[in-house]
């Protein structure tokens, strides 16, 4: 094995040589090989031994990983390879399979070039599949293919080498089919999987082999002496003949691009800003002679080191000591270490050039999605993230001692989970923990507990509702405690497309001035509102439709904040508001600063705001999973029984051989104890997954039941608000 100090020397030379250069993912569904594939990789740069490749999970370094199984973060390594006689730099990044953690995956993805989907032949292409590949395809990041576990064909399916080949065949024509749905124009025929290609490869990741097209021409070994030895349990022989790293090696650098050539097409998806300007063009030519130009991915945490900033270089040089540039803190700061890393490792270099993945310390304020630059760019667009939160926990001390370093501990794992919601509820002072499933709050709490040293008491899972509203409102005047102000507001819904573009990512909070006013009139905002937007929070509008009111900016800043208060809480049951325009219409202001200060402004907004809402049948929305049941036929009835008494939709049954697949769309509300019980009514038979589906109405006989269990957990008056709550 080799030294991890020639390994990084090696790698340092490497990095400067940017035409032997590859970014790439493993990405896939949760058990589908991912980390097992990873090993090899590793072990090939002689890093861990290639005896204990698959069943080490060298990038599932964290303890709690290794405990569970699966992978939970994101894991990066650097890997120096020999191919033919010529080395190559492989930074290479393992990603989670579990919906949970698809936030890691989608931040993974902004920083490599290609991806490896890798796809079990016997589950074949399962819901995260699908969602990998597409934020893979908008990243405009190239795929290739490795179908895994192909000795469970032989040896549980008991399946001949042509039913074999069928099976190959569907998954190809479905990856295909999706890379037609969802690549650009440009790439929807060049990247299609085809096996002469030798874009796609087979094989079993544990047994350490793998064939493609070439190498069975390379070591003139056929299809059906391949089916031979698998079926004989000879994985050695295969190893020798087709050893996995060698297949997949050679398939991503033949196939998956360089920084050079992939920047020219990546770029503009990324960065939009001028192509032209000097900093547009060193970037498409990943140029490091250029300016600096770094998008932050990941922040990790080390204990000793504090925030470690992974990311990617695409032009410009970095070195320890350089004074870099925050766009969304608008500063400089002054960059202490620049490091690669080998796995669970962080190895100090020199410095790093355009086109490398490399991590950053001694940033202090720097956050996931940053861009770090020289001098003051354009920044990178925000890193979309394609579900949300739908699942909170309240988050307690044990012991009254730890709360500051609870507070500080959950803030931290927010900065390295970006998808992960950190508030406190004012009036209860609980610490209000939302992620995107169960399990991704139980990784927390048990980092908490276990890593951390913190005993802690949590409450049940709550659901995270949604407020939003269903029609148009009347004009209604708002006025201060105090009769000096009055404001007149009006609310209605958002146009579809806008709502589409929160959604989406299009646009976010963090948007200002033109660039957000054209995204909101490119998705259907009428253009004179497009160009008087105040405000957009969480995937609402602030629009100011007054015509020369006096004094008005001298309040603007209380009116922003009024609107943000009650977005937060919508005046049902205090959730979150979507899909609300909110139109300031007049207002007559008291020329006295004294008789304008928050306590009289906020109130004179909120509520008319309030009030507008209830007008135009203010409504909650549930958050909803896409479910997928694979269980043999004989137990179709009892599963099916199961989902449709947790209000669950059938979307479709699909019958593959003995197996049924039943996809549904059920409330995650309904979703609590779903596993024990679908077990005992498949007798353990049934494999299922969820994946998010976005928010829908919430059926009116629940309406008012839903509402009132809200208002009393959260000590409200346990009635329905009128307009009169709100309107004197």
């Amino acid at each position: 094995m080799a030294t991890k100090e020639n390994v990084v020397h090696h790698v340092a030379g490497l990095m400067n040589n940017q035409e032997n250069i590859r970014n790439i993912g493993i990405v896939a569904h949760v058990d589908h090989g991912k980390s097992t594939l990873s090993d090899s990789l590793v072990a090939k740069a002689g890093l861990i031994s290639k005896q204990l490749a698959g069943e080490q999970r060298v990038l599932d370094f964290e303890q709690i990983e290794q405990q569970r199984g699966i992978t939970i973060k994101a894991a990066n390594i650097s890997i120096p390879l020999n191919h033919k006689g010529t080395d190559y730099l492989i930074n290479l990044i393992d990603t989670p399979g579990h919906v949970d953690f698809g936030g890691h995956v989608t931040r993974a993805l902004r920083a490599v070039d290609g991806a490896v989907l890798v796809v079990d032949c016997v589950e074949g292409i399962m819901p995260q599949t699908e969602t990998v590949l597409r934020q893979a395809l908008r990243e405009k990041v190239k795929p290739v293919l490795f179908i895994n576990k192909i000795d469970r064909f032989i040896t549980e399916l008991k399946l001949d080498s042509n039913a074999m080949q069928q099976k190959f065949l569907k998954i190809i024509t479905g990856v295909n089919k999706l890379i037609k749905d969802f690549a650009s124009d440009e790439f929807k025929e060049k990247w299609q999987i085809k096996v002469e290609e030798g874009n796609v490869a087979f094989g079993s990741a544990f047994n350490k082999w793998a064939i493609s097209y070439p190498v069975m021409k390379e070591k003139n070994i056929s299809f059906k002496q391949m089916y031979d030895f698998c079926q004989k349990g000879d994985h050695s022989t295969l190893q020798e003949f087709a050893p996995l790293d060698d297949v997949i090696i050679e398939m991503i650098i033949t196939h998956l691009p360089n920084p050079l050539h992939a920047q020219k097409y990546r770029v503009p998806v990324i960065w939009h800003g001028e192509l032209e300007s000097e900093i547009g063009k060193t970037m498409l030519e990943c140029d490091s002679k250029g300016q600096l130009a770094f998008g932050v991915t990941a922040i990790q945490t080390d204990p000793h080191a504090g925030e470690v900033a992974v990311g990617r270089v695409y032009s410009g040089v970095l070195k320890k000591g350089d004074e870099v540039y925050l766009s969304s803190h608008y500063k400089k700061e002054k960059v202490q270490q620049v490091a690669i890393y080998m796995g669970p490792d962080r190895v100090v270099l020199d410095q790093a050039s355009a086109g490398n993945i490399v991590a950053l310390v001694g940033l202090k304020d720097v956050t996931a999605g940053e861009t770090i630059s020289s001098d003051e760019i354009t920044p990178f667009e925000q890193i979309k993230h394609h579900s949300e939160p739908v699942i909170t926990k309240s988050i307690e001390a044990k012991n009254p001692k730890d709360l500051v370093r609870l507070i500080e501990v959950l803030h931290k794992f927010a900065k390295e989970d970006p998808t992960l919601r950190v508030e406190i509820n004012q009036t209860t002072g609980e610490h209000l923990l939302s992620g995107m499933g169960e399990l991704h709050l139980e990784i927390i709490e048990t980092k908490i507990k276990e890593e951390k040293g913190i005993e802690i008491v949590t409450s049940k899972p709550i659901i995270v509702y949604h407020e939003t509203i269903t029609g148009q409102g009347p004009t209604l005047e708002g006025k201060s405690p105090n009769k000096h102000n009055k404001f007149k507001v009006s609310v209605e819904p958002l146009e579809e497309g806008v709502i589409k573009a929160f959604e989406e990512g299009e646009v976010d909070d963090k948007m200002k001035g033109k660039d957000l006013q054209e995204r909101l009139i490119k998705a259907g905002l009428p253009r004179p509102e497009g160009r008087k937007v105040l405000d957009v929070f969480r995937g609402n509008l602030f629009v100011d439709a007054t015509k020369g009111v006096q004094g008005l900016q001298d309040v603007m800043e209380l009116l922003i904040e009024g609107f943000e208060e009650a977005m937060k809480e919508g005046p049902l049951a205090k959730e979150n508001s979507v899909g609300v325009k909110v139109k300031l219409e007049d207002a007559l202001i008291h020329v006295d600063p004294a008789h304008r200060g928050p306590s009289q402004i906020i109130p004179a907004i909120k509520r008319p705001l309030y009030a507008g809402m209830l007008y135009a049948g203010c409504i909650l929305l549930e958050p909803k999973q896409k479910l997928v049941v694979t269980c043999p036929s004989d137990y179709m009835s009892g599963v099916i029984g199961q989902v449709q008494s947790r209000r669950g939709q059938i979307t479709s049954i699909e019958q593959e051989g003995e197996l049924v697949i039943i996809n549904a769309k059920v409330p995650v509300s309904e979703m609590f104890g779903f596993s024990s019980e679908v077990r005992s009514a498949s007798q353990g038979r049934a494999a299922w997954y969820v994946e998010y589906a976005g928010y829908e109405k919430l059926p009116p006989d629940l309406q008012n039941q839903v509402i009132l269990s809200i208002r009393k957990r959260k000590g409200e008056p346990e009635q329905l608000p009128t307009v009169s709550t709100f309107l004197d």
